[in-house]
């Protein structure tokens, strides 16, 4: 039973022509009982040919439902014509009702409306009911007129319904692919971040080891003890970078289990203080200063202005000359964290500063600026008029969660 249920739910044409079939051998039946009866209209060929015609429409009114349509409109002409009494062959105009209204064009839908609400009054003309007053003939129509308007309304109800499923479909369908467009863009903003910070500490610790290992093998023979001093700030300057590189680039492993503590906390605002020891160590003279009371901050602020700090840094060492000194100022307002990074040292054009370095390879001021807007806050940036380099931002402070 289970197989011959989903056999005929697969094919419903085949359920169409079974009742078409049962509606044929009834009709049939009625059409030669009722000849030759008194009153009774029309000839058994006539009837037997209508009722052929309807049994059709129904058997195929799931294939063609607007061509069925035409076919039972002109079964019911033919009728008229004929003077062919209704049978329960007519039936099947309730049937293709219901289904053009569900499946059928538009204009089939309306031409079927239309035919409907006139089908009963135009059969009660043709044929009136015996020994029945005027107003009684339009009561028999108005209720033989009422199923097949319940019918299209159905099928009209069923259409809208499929319509709105349709809708609800495609609009999930649309917004599966906007979730996957937004992940590509959060996907390509990652890599970005990636990028600046990767920048960022590469830019850096790669300068302070350069500078080391050229004071080291320039005092190697004189000094010795300076030169095991510098190459012991190589060292842990490499450990350092490696440990910043690998907890950014441990973001991009998927499948892999990262033991607790593998990877180094984002930097802060307290680390400033041993970044700028890092550069004073180097060679390069660093005023630092924080004024006003220090406080908790939003770790998206306080990574934006240790990541500030040590580009300004590393552009002064690249670009200041061997005499320059920088200055960091940190300043607590009520509402945001202003920063001030200042050196004297010859500098470079300010292009290639935009550009992000000599090299042209780095984020330089366009990083800064990125970072800076991704918190709200603003930058700026430019030659100082006695000569150096001007860095001065301003972040804003939100509540700290």
């Amino acid at each position: 039973m289970q197989r011959l249920y989903d056999f005929l739910r697969r094919h419903p044409t085949w359920v169409d022509a079974f009742w078409a079939v049962v509606l044929f051998g009834v009709s049939g039946l009625s059409v030669v009982t009722l000849d030759g009866v008194r009153g009774h209209h029309g000839s058994v060929a006539a009837g037997m040919a209508v009722s052929t015609a309807l049994c059709v429409v129904v058997a195929l009114r799931r294939r063609l439902p607007e061509p069925m349509l035409l076919l039972a409109l002109g079964a019911g002409l033919a009728q008229l014509v004929l003077d062919v009494e209704t049978t329960t062959a007519d039936f099947a105009m309730l049937v293709i009702t219901y289904t053009v209204a569900a499946t059928g064009a538009l204009w089939s839908s309306r031409l079927a409306l239309g035919v409907s609400l006139c089908a009963a009054t135009v059969a009660e003309i043709r044929w009136p009911t015996g020994h029945s007053s005027f107003a009684g003939q339009i009561a028999i129509a108005v209720f033989q007129t009422v199923p097949f308007a319940l019918a299209w309304v159905l099928g009209d109800s069923v259409r809208t319904r499929r319509a709105y499923f349709a809708q609800l479909e495609e609009r999930a369908a649309r917004l599966e692919k906007e979730r996957e467009a937004q992940s590509k863009v959060a996907v390509a903003a990652e890599r970005a971040r990636i990028a600046r910070e990767l920048h960022d500490v590469v830019a850096h610790n790669v300068s302070v080891m350069v500078v080391q290992a050229d004071g080291a093998a320039y005092v190697m023979d004189a000094a010795p003890d300076q030169a095991k001093a510098a190459l012991e700030t190589i060292s842990s300057t490499g450990r350092q970078a490696l440990a910043e590189m690998r907890r950014l680039l441990g973001v991009l492993r998927t499948g892999e289990h990262q033991e607790s503590g593998e990877y180094v906390p984002q930097p802060d605002v307290e680390q400033i203080d041993d970044l700028v020891e890092q550069c004073r160590s180097s060679g390069l003279p660093v005023d630092f200063k924080v004024e006003g009371t220090p406080r908790p901050l939003p770790s998206g602020v306080e990574l934006t202005a240790y990541r500030i700090v040590q580009e300004a840094l590393t552009n002064t060492r690249k670009h200041g000359g061997p005499n320059a000194g920088a200055s960091v100022r940190l300043v607590y307002f009520d509402d945001g964290l202003g920063l001030l990074v200042e050196d004297d040292g010859k500098g470079a054009p300010h292009e290639l500063y935009e550009d992000g370095g000599v090299d042209g390879r780095g984020h330089g001021l366009i990083g800064m600026r990125e970072r800076v807007g991704m918190v709200g806050g603003t930058l700026d940036a430019g030659p100082r008029p006695g000569g150096g380099f001007r860095i001065s931002a301003l972040l804003p402070l939100k509540p700290a969660h």
